[in-house]
């Protein structure tokens, strides 16, 4: 009768026992809801990195860089800009002379800082930043976008991009700038030089300084002592095939190595619209690199007047140009 006894009690419910294997299931269940709900999310990386507007990708000549199939460059060396009111992180392409002269910025990254802020990075964020309340909408153009500084300088003010760069190791450190600042429906990327023409062109890498990669082979090799050059054929085009009249372009950056002229031919279309919707232009005027691709700065100065652009300012090597007529 003893067990039978034991039986019919009622059953504790509060054992010590029960009491911690419902706490600890408790604690399983708030861990797993707070993962589920802050895990962050994969950047949505589109495969082309497409721009969302009303008109498919596919009507443009060229199609955009395929940063999702890309392969990864290897080492990344990335960090976040200095001294930006909208910061940004970029990876570099060019890490000097390992081990002995490493880039300025690897040894600011081992120091704990920042990378230097790159002049014109400040400036399209300047730029673009008295447009933003009004123009969102509109467009940055980056021609010769290297590594993404300026690129990302507008895609994370919320601007779209179109970028365009021939050298893959640059463009694939865009595509890492894309996933790390999760710009991938802002930022448009082109694998091409762009020019007055479309086809190829030979183009010439400099060994160790991909930024000074140029369609000249003296204009690459002009701001640094160097004999490792590689020539290659890369794709040429004219940016009036890419962008569509119905695009709001605010800026349009060129830097390429002296190249700039046929660059602004082949943007005529864009150049002579009307006042109110032609971009603001800053392209680099280096009269050195323009002589190694046999034009001058007086050559883009009267082919800018013939399209209206009568007011340049000079900012170093750079010049500010606004449409006036």
């Amino acid at each position: 009768m003893a067990n039978a006894w034991k039986r019919n009690q009622p059953t504790k419910i509060l054992t010590p026992k029960n009491l911690l294997l419902f706490i600890s299931t408790s604690l399983l269940l708030l861990a797993f809801l707070y993962l589920s709900t802050h895990t962050p999310r994969t950047p949505k990386l589109p495969k082309a990195n497409a721009l969302k507007d009303s008109n498919s990708i596919l009507a443009r000549p060229i199609k955009p860089f395929d940063c999702y199939n890309a392969p990864q460059a290897h080492p990344i060396f990335a960090n976040t800009v200095e001294g930006l009111k909208f910061p940004f992180l970029y990876s570099l392409s060019d890490f000097g002379n390992l081990p002995d002269k490493p880039h300025k910025n690897i040894v600011r990254m081992l120091k704990g800082k920042p990378f230097r802020r790159p002049d014109i990075s400040a400036t399209v964020q300047e730029f673009l930043g008295k447009m933003k309340g009004e123009n969102r909408n509109g467009i940055f153009v980056d021609v010769g976008a290297n590594v993404g500084m300026a690129s990302f300088a507008a895609a994370v003010m919320g601007f779209k991009v179109l970028a365009f760069e021939p050298v893959f190791e640059n463009l694939q450190r865009i595509c890492e700038g894309i996933y790390f600042n999760r710009v991938g429906e802002l930022v448009e990327v082109f694998e091409a030089a762009a020019s007055d023409h479309s086809g190829n062109i030979t183009f010439h890498k400099l060994v160790g300084r991909l930024d000074n990669s140029a369609v000249s082979a003296t204009g690459a090799k002009m701001a640094f002592k160097s004999n490792e050059e590689i020539a290659l054929q890369v794709k040429s085009i004219p940016l009036d095939e890419v962008i569509r009249e119905s695009e709001p372009v605010l800026l349009l950056k060129i830097d390429v190595q002296g190249w700039e002229y046929h660059v602004l031919k082949g943007a005529s279309k864009l150049l002579s619209r009307k006042k109110s919707e032609a971009p603001y232009l800053i392209y680099e005027e280096d009269e050195r690199l323009l002589q190694a691709s046999n034009t001058s700065a007086k050559e883009i100065r009267d082919f800018l007047h013939s399209m209206g652009y009568n007011q340049c300012t000079q900012h170093g090597t750079d010049a500010h140009c606004t449409k006036t007529e």
